[in-house]
């Protein structure tokens, strides 16, 4: 990734990239901003629910997330130096065959006050849901595509040229539990073994049912294990690691012993082993049965465990690059 976060003028930069950055995924994340207004607006006034939660609040939510994933993927496609034109018709199939189709079934299920997700009441909502599947494999793949793309471009920064691609990865990980998802209950199952029809085939909830207690805003499970926590979390490492790549560049116009190129890259890379292991973490919680809220002493032991091999390991890699810098000044 050429000159990412280097340049002496970083508003300048800011522009440039704004300016070559992927026009149709802007424009995607500006309507999507636009719907999560309207959805908020709908949570206020409409007074419908599914499943215990406010009707519009999944289009919120979707929408939210997707406004981030089509500006984050656009900030990365402005930064491109090579494959341009491919990277661009890539993109273009992921606002055209991915979110557009995912988000217009989500609203249109929502205003007909009726689940989008594991519907098979009618033959409708089958024929939405499946639309919806078919654009969430479209989608992996051409993010997959993007991602491998934007591995081979030419680099200079290369905390943020780690940053990008494991971001994707990551986030890459975090869509295919949405897969999980969508698998059969053990009594959904059962039910088709014995030749019933089932109105709902998947659950977001592990050792509960959809529809239980919940969050507020998030809406998961807090009796039950939540396989949306883990997706979440996945799902945005596209953004986080890369905001992490950016905080420590910051962070080093005040500690000289993160100058180092090396140091830096080092870091990136330990807060995606780190990241990794929350989503992983996470997974192994909700597949339990068990709630993120309610976590138990082994959950308990594994974070704790995950936090102190990051801790040490981010020490580590300070303390061997702070006494290169001292035995350099002798």
């Amino acid at each position: 990734m050429t000159n990412l976060l280097t340049r002496p003028h970083p508003h300048r930069e800011a522009r440039r990239d704004l300016m070559t950055a992927h026009r149709p995924l802007l424009l995607c994340a500006a309507g999507m901003t636009v719907l999560a207004v309207f959805s908020g607006i709908g949570m206020v006034i409409d007074e419908r629910a599914v499943l215990g939660e406010p009707v519009w609040l999944k289009p919120f939510k979707f929408a939210v997330s997707f406004a981030l994933y089509a500006a984050t993927l656009a900030w990365m496609l402005g930064k491109v130096q090579r494959w341009r034109r491919t990277l661009w018709w890539l993109a273009t199939v992921v606002v055209v065959g991915f979110l557009l189709p995912e988000i217009a079934v989500i609203t249109f299920q929502a205003a007909r006050g009726v689940r989008s997700h594991f519907n098979f009441s009618t033959p409708l909502d089958g024929t939405l849901f499946a639309i919806m599947g078919g654009a969430a494999y479209l989608g992996w793949l051409m993010t997959f595509a993007v991602g491998v793309f934007l591995l081979f471009q030419r680099r200079l920064d290369r905390a943020m040229a780690w940053a990008i691609p494991l971001g994707i990865a990551l986030s890459l990980g975090g869509m295919s539990i949405g897969y999980l998802m969508t698998a059969p209950t053990p009594d959904q199952a059962e039910a088709l073994r014995n030749g019933l029809e089932s109105t709902t085939i998947g659950a977001h909830s592990v050792g509960g049912f959809d529809g239980g207690a919940t969050m507020p805003l998030t809406g998961w499970a807090t009796e039950s294990g939540d396989l949306r926590v883990a997706h979440f979390v996945g799902l945005h490492a596209l953004q986080a690691l890369p905001l992490v790549a950016v905080g420590l560049r910051l962070l080093a116009r005040r500690f000289p012993v993160l100058h180092d190129m090396t140091t830096r890259t080092a870091l990136v890379i330990v807060a995606a082993l780190g990241y990794a292991g929350v989503v992983v973490l996470l997974l192994w919680q909700a597949q339990r049965g068990q709630a993120l809220t309610h976590p138990d002493g082994l959950t308990l032991t594994a974070a704790g465990a995950l936090l102190a091999a990051v801790t040490v390991s981010a020490t580590i890699i300070v303390s061997v690059q702070r006494a290169r810098r001292l035995s350099r000044s002798r």
